[in-house]
């Protein structure tokens, strides 16, 4: 179906454009687009390799009942659609001059509408770069070698041997992309069609510590909002810990909050679709949209272990339990790494990236600026931990009044991907 971010885009293109052509079928474009969203999913569910029952037709219906501005869909039509997409198979194409001027235009245009948040332009060198140096709006975060290798696709399913090489590349942060190019950056250089089908969008990722992958040094591990996993390689421990850093604090920034989670008896689990546009937010609500999204995850992972299942229980319940229970201790290591990133921004007031990593790094600095008083008291100690190691400790994937677990680093690089 195409990468995540690049499907976002046209989604989002569809939806406006599709109001505007059709404007008494839908009340609005966020009705269009969540109806649009369903329809992925259900093409996903119904036609790939997923274990497990297919969702039916009643589940569908079920699954988008208040979605449409608070009311429900016609049931004719989403019968109609469910039909036709059972039948037919939806198919993604995409002329390769499109992608690339896509691709081109979305590292620019994620930033444009942020530009109010007066970010300043940083290089691997720390110092900010000049407005003769990128167009006007273009906002370049971190730029420097590092050497990569895909672990892990899509659900997080191991990638093959064959594909797992190490490669040397030349990474440029932009925007929510990170775009990885065979020679050094150079702003008038147009993108290939191998640096198109290298790029990774960073929205609702997380790039940890892979302390224990013991092969080579300096490696962390970066985990995308589809659950690709990338290992990637600095020159260094410092820029190493720049990249965490940079990566989780400009995803932190700019990942829009998550579309509603869906309504209906549906037992079999599946991660949310993450919106892979940009926030709109204001750096202060993004911070509370984060925390408000870390204490629903700890409540829902709190009361999941309060409740495990059988030991008796083996098959598809077991495996569904344990899917949800990766799956929520992963989120609230992510949004418990966001909000300690963004408030520790906050309170230090600077805008320049470069500045902020040097007192975030400071002796005690996370210490003082990781606290936060609409965050719960038991959950400080786990953010700051998770930050300074790029979000590897166990503490922080616990909750607060559950047993901690007892397997060691809980977001470790073997922990990743499914074996």
């Amino acid at each position: 179906m195409g990468e995540t971010q690049e499907r976002e885009r046209v989604l989002s293109h569809f939806s406006r454009r599709y109001l505007d052509c059709n404007p008494k079928v839908m009340p609005s474009e966020d009705a269009v687009h969540t109806l649009t969203c369903a329809l992925m999913l259900l093409n996903t569910d119904l036609h790939g390799q997923n274990i497990g029952k297919r969702m039916s037709c009643t589940q569908f219906i079920g699954n988008l009942e208040g979605l449409n501005d608070g009311q429900d869909f016609s049931k004719d039509l989403l019968k109609a659609l469910y039909n036709s997409i059972k039948n037919q198979k939806l198919q993604w194409t995409l002329d390769e001059e499109e992608l690339r001027k896509s691709f081109s235009e979305l590292g620019d245009s994620l930033c444009e509408s942020n530009t109010s948040r007066s970010m300043k332009r940083v290089g691997s060198s720390g110092k900010p770069l000049s407005d003769e140096t990128e167009p006007s709006g273009t906002l370049l975060y971190k730029n420097g070698f590092l050497v990569r290798k895909v672990h892990a696709d899509s659900d997080g399913k191991r990638t093959p041997r064959g594909k797992r090489g190490w490669k040397t590349f030349y990474a440029i942060l932009k925007g929510l992309i990170l775009y990885l190019q065979k020679g050094e950056y150079r702003p008038d250089k147009q993108l290939s069609d191998e640096d198109l089908k290298n790029a990774v969008s960073i929205h609702h990722s997380l790039a940890m510590k892979a302390s224990d992958y013991s092969k080579r040094p300096n490696v962390f591990y970066l985990r995308t909002a589809d659950w690709r996993v990338y290992l990637f390689q600095a020159p260094n421990a410092e820029q190493m810990q720049s990249w965490i850093t940079r990566i989780n604090t400009v995803a932190a920034m700019f990942s829009a909050p998550p579309f509603p989670a869906a309504i209906g008896s549906q037992k079999k689990f599946s991660r949310p679709l993450l919106p892979g546009t940009t926030s709109k937010l204001t750096e202060e609500e993004q911070v509370r949209s984060h925390e408000t999204r870390f204490r629903a995850i700890s409540t829902e992972l709190a009361e999941l272990r309060s409740f495990p299942p059988d030991r008796k229980v083996k098959g598809r319940e077991l495996e569904e339990y344990r899917q949800r229970d990766e799956y929520l201790d992963f989120e609230k290591t992510r949004y418990g790494t966001y909000v300690m990133l963004l408030r520790a921004k906050i309170r230090s007031g600077e805008d320049d990236l470069s500045v902020f990593e040097s007192q975030l790094l400071e002796d005690n600095g996370l210490q003082r600026a990781h606290s936060s008083p609409t965050l719960q008291d038991s959950s400080q100690a786990s953010l700051a931990s998770s930050t300074r190691d790029g979000g590897n400790s166990s503490k922080a994937s616990g909750c607060s009044g559950t047993k901690p677990r007892q397997e060691g680093q809980r977001h470790s690089y073997r922990q990743a991907v499914k074996k």
